[in-house]
This record gives C-alpha cells, structure tokens and sequence, in this order.
C-alpha cells in the first residue's frame, strides 16, 4: 500500500472529527471534492453547496476507489442507515464525521502543510493580474528551484486547500495564488498555507459587488500577510491607492515594485503587442507579453525573485521561457492578428486592455469584441457604461456582447458598433460573420470578457478552429 498523505490520528486531530465507520489500514494519496475526479486511495469530501449536497456522490466515490470519507454530522445523524449499509458493503472506507466538510477540508490541508517546514510558502493574490503574476513567478524560480503551484486558477476556499497536496519533500518552493468573492476567504486559505512571502498586484474592482468596497477588498487582501510575522517579505505595489494601508499591516519586510522600482530594474522600451524590453542589473530582458500591465506584473515577479537570491541570468532564463496561458493576453496571428484575452474580465483589466490596444498602431482597422464583466453588483451598470465612453474615443469598430454590456452600447458613441444580447451559438456565430465580411488582412482584433461568456469561440471562428 502507498503511504498516506497524513496519518489517520493527523486527519482526525485536524478536523476535529469523529471516526464512525470503517477498519483496517488507512491511507489516502489524493484529495477531491468532485466525485468524478476520484481514483483509488482518495479522500472524498462532499461539499454542501446551494444547489447541490455531495453526499448522495459518496457512494460513486467509493466505487472509484476512496478509501477515506468525510461527512457532515448532519448528514449522517439524519441518515445512518444509509451510511451503515455502505459501510457493510466497503467496510475498509474509513468514514470520518465532522461539523463542517469545508472547514474540515482547509482544516486537514493545513496540517498537510505542516510537514513541510523547511518549504518557502509564497502566496499571490490582487483583484486582477495575479494568474499572471504566479505563473511567470513560478517561470522565474523554477531557474533555482524545484517548485510547486496551484494548476490554473485553482485559488478558491475548495481550490487552495486541493492544491497543497500536491506539495511533496522534493519541493523547495511553494507558491500558491489566492483568490476571493466573500469576505474572510483569504483569511480562510491563507491559514492553510501560511505564506511567509506575499506579493500583491493591486486593490481593484473584482468582486466589488460582493465585497461592497475596495476598502473592503484591501483589508481582505491584506490577510496574505498574517503569517509573515517577522520573518518574511510582502510585495507591494508603490503605486496602488492603498499602498501605504497595505504595508500598515504587513509585520516584516515590505519591499515595493513600480515607479521606477526595484532599483535595478531598468525600463528600454514598450513595444505594444511585441512586449517590452528592459534591463536587470544591465542585462537585458525582453517580455513578450504585451502591455504595460504585464511589465507591471512581472515587474512583481522579479522583485520577489530578487529577494529570494536569484541573479539576473536565472530571471532572464525564466521570464523569456515564460508560456502564456490560455485566453491570458495569447497573441495569435493568422488571416488576422487575435488578442485573446478571454480568461477574465474585470473594469481594472478591461480598461488596460483597451489602453493598450488604442496605443497599438494598425494598417487598416481594429476590432474590439467586449463581453460582459460579470459579478460586479450594484456596480454593473456604471462599470459597463464607462467602457461605452472609454471604446467611443478609439478608432476600433466595437462589438459588445451580454445582457451587461447592454450599458456600453447605450453610452457608446461611436460610428462603427453591434450589440448581441446573448452569447448563445448563434450569436457567436453572427459575430465572427460580420468581422470576416468586414476586417481585411492583418487587421487586430481584441476578443475580452469574463470567463462565463466564453468568448474563445470567437476567436476559434476566426482562426477557422470551429
């Protein structure tokens, strides 16, 4: 039998739980909340959702092969019959009863952790670029080390607790990136890691309409730093609104990024969609992602590499191998040259997305296909009217898509425009029609929304991928 990821007396301790059923050897070698993930030697833990409650999956999990449940007390007082027949059938499934699955879960995550002292915990949050920031951080310090991330956008309350397991002895670095959309959910992930490193990329609007604030969102942001205690550094943009309240609550080290800094870091030039070239230590370092946020980004990354000792060869290696990611800033040339941008979409990101396009120059014309921001609340309707005024001042014949974007067409004032309401099939469909009838050869096409709205599909269309 492989050996367990925690002892049976660690998973019990750590939740705060009460072993109900189950016999013989116990071990786990992986974590999942989605029981079609499972495979053999798995701890399943259901979670109760709005509209969904994990525990009628358990028996299709242990089908799979886990060997390890978790469920609510709740669940399992209303239903012990149920839990007693698959006992009966699975008597080797160690079931282990806890108050909450969630809290459990970050809980045991955390204990996980712990058998990692020597490890550099590294956590990356900010309303918007953090993805970008991570990745290109994790580019850089794999050139020294052996590193360990959270895949993708794995950042969540269920995401980041996942995503620790993954840490193994041969790990030197742990660098994991921490996203939020209620309150005390970094406080939450970031008790599971404990980074004794953080690096934030701004206080934005993401998730302002479930937060009520950037105050808010700030002091949400800030629990990145609740475990630095002395020891570590926080990473900090110099040029953000709530720079100095952010290094008011960092107690340790507090070294800032933009504006000329780090010291050593030297901007050569802006290149549009090419990137940006600059210099460290008077080597010279060329980004191809494109954008000043993206410079502002890795500018982040660099930082925190410089402080954790790599020199400037290692941070070159790493920031020219860096691979985009899908749908993040992917420059794709073809019959036309595509910006797809299509991950993520939020006021902050959208409006440099727009500044960057209106500085790129262009032959014939540019194509501007907007989608909606979403999770913006009360905020919406003015966000989405603001990139109406923003897109009227440009030379791009703009598309707006979504029932939100509604409020950027009403405010739009330009001469070329279309608005789809939906972003069914067919909607996606008319609009790469009318695109092909209308761009010529070269022409650039930003394609930008929120992940919801799946706006690959126009770019797929468009590159004769559909």
């Amino acid at each position: 039998m492989s050996k367990t990821l925690l002892s049976y007396e660690d998973v019990v301790q750590a939740s705060n739980g009460v072993h109900v059923l189950g016999t013989g050897d116990f071990c786990f070698t992986d974590v999942q909340t989605d029981s079609r993930n499972v495979v053999r030697n798995t701890l399943f833990v259901p979670l109760i959702g709005e509209n969904q409650d994990g525990h009628k999956y358990i028996p299709q999990a242990i089908e799979k092969g886990a060997t390890v449940v978790l469920v609510n007390f709740k669940n399992f007082e209303a239903d012990g019959s149920f839990y007693a027949s698959l006992s009966q059938s699975n008597p080797s499934v160690f079931f282990i009863a806890v108050d909450n699955n969630l809290s459990a879960l970050q809980k045991i995550a955390g204990r996980y952790v712990e058998q990692f002292p020597e490890l550099i915990k590294i956590g990356v949050t900010g309303s918007s670029g953090k993805t970008t920031t991570k990745e290109m951080l994790r580019s850089i310090l794999s050139q020294k080390y052996n590193v360990v991330s959270n895949k993708g956008n794995l950042n969540s309350e269920t995401g980041l607790p996942l995503s620790v397991f993954s840490i193994r002895a041969e790990h030197k670095v742990g660098l994991f990136e921490m996203g939020m959309n209620r309150k005390d959910e970094i406080k939450e992930i970031a008790g599971v890691l404990k980074p004794r490193f953080a690096v934030v990329t701004n206080i934005g609007t993401a998730h302002v309409g479930l937060l009520g604030s950037r105050e808010n969102i700030a002091a949400e942001k800030a629990h990145v730093f609740d475990y630095i205690n002395h020891f570590g550094t926080a990473v900090i943009p110099k040029d953000d609104d709530f720079t100095d309240y952010l290094a008011s609550q960092v107690d340790g080290n507090v070294v800032y990024y933009g504006c000329n800094l780090p010291e050593n870091v030297q901007l050569v030039s802006h290149k549009g969609l090419d990137g940006t070239d600059f210099s460290i230590n008077g080597v010279p370092v060329h980004l191809s992602l494109p954008g000043e946020y993206n410079y502002k980004n890795t500018l982040a990354a660099v930082t925190l590499a410089l402080v954790l000792g790599l020199s400037a060869e290692e941070i070159k290696r790493g920031v020219e191998s860096y691979q985009t990611l899908f749908g993040r800033s992917e420059i794709i040339h073809g019959q036309y040259t595509v910006v797809k941008d299509c991950y993520n979409a939020n006021p902050d990101s959208m409006e440099k997305a727009l500044e960057l396009m209106s500085s790129v120059s262009v032959k014939n014309k540019k194509f501007f296909v907007l989608g909606d921001m979403l999770e913006l609340g009360e905020d919406s309707e003015r966000a989405h009217a603001h990139v109406g005024e923003l897109v009227s001042k440009s030379d791009a014949v703009c598309i707006f898509v979504g029932q939100e974007m509604n409020a950027a067409y009403k405010a739009y004032s330009g001469l070329d425009g279309m608005y789809v309401a939906d972003k069914s099939d067919e909607s996606i469909g008319r609009i790469v029609d009318f695109i092909k009838h209308n761009a010529v050869k070269d022409d650039v096409i930003l394609v930008k929304g929120s992940r919801g709205m799946a706006l690959e599909r126009v770019c797929d269309g468009l590159l004769g991928e559909d």
